[in-house]
């Protein structure tokens, strides 16, 4: 994707209701979001390390190999209140979570097992690499509030533990 294809992209987004785009080429990733008041906020690169930003002045037509989605606002939860002598477990990282080393294992923490500190009580997968979380808390575990292998992020909640 060239300088003109991409200014084309942020016109298109200027005269329609698109907020955001996203689109990923060999060795080539771009993204544009805007908020309904702001100027496109653009950020390209090529693996290379090369990065392209320039304002929007071109007008016209987008080349039809070029496929524009509309991304919806995620607006963060506001946070529940923390309950007396409840704990949470938290994602440490980004990747997929796993109860087991493998799906004939049995899962290394369960509702009304007790965990202290030191326990495994699971498996996050990033990068390729699995990641043995601790439970990082003393007490026994009352919700597993993730499904096996679902994606989590950064401070997700995993268990909900009832402190001794």
């Amino acid at each position: 994707m060239d300088l003109k294809q991409i200014k084309q992209v942020i016109d298109l987004m200027k005269r329609s209701d698109l907020t955001a785009f996203e689109l990923e080429e060999e060795g080539f990733k771009i993204k544009i979001k805007r908020g309904s008041d702001a100027i496109p906020l653009l950020h390209a690169s090529r693996i290379s390390g090369v990065s392209y930003t320039d304002a929007p002045s071109a007008d016209q037509a987008i080349p039809p190999r070029i496929a524009t989605s509309a991304v919806p606002s995620i607006n963060p939860a506001s946070p529940a209140v923390d309950e007396v002598g409840i704990a949470y477990i938290k994602s440490p990282m980004v990747g997929t979570f796993y109860r087991a080393s493998s799906p004939e294992s049995k899962s290394f923490a369960d509702i009304g097992i007790k965990v202290n500190e030191m326990s495994l009580v699971c498996i996050i997968e990033a990068m390729k690499i699995m990641n043995e979380i601790q439970a990082e808390t003393e007490g026994t575990i009352l919700e597993v509030l993730v499904e096996n292998g679902q994606p989590v992020e950064y401070g997700q909640r995993l268990f909900k533990v009832k402190q001794d």
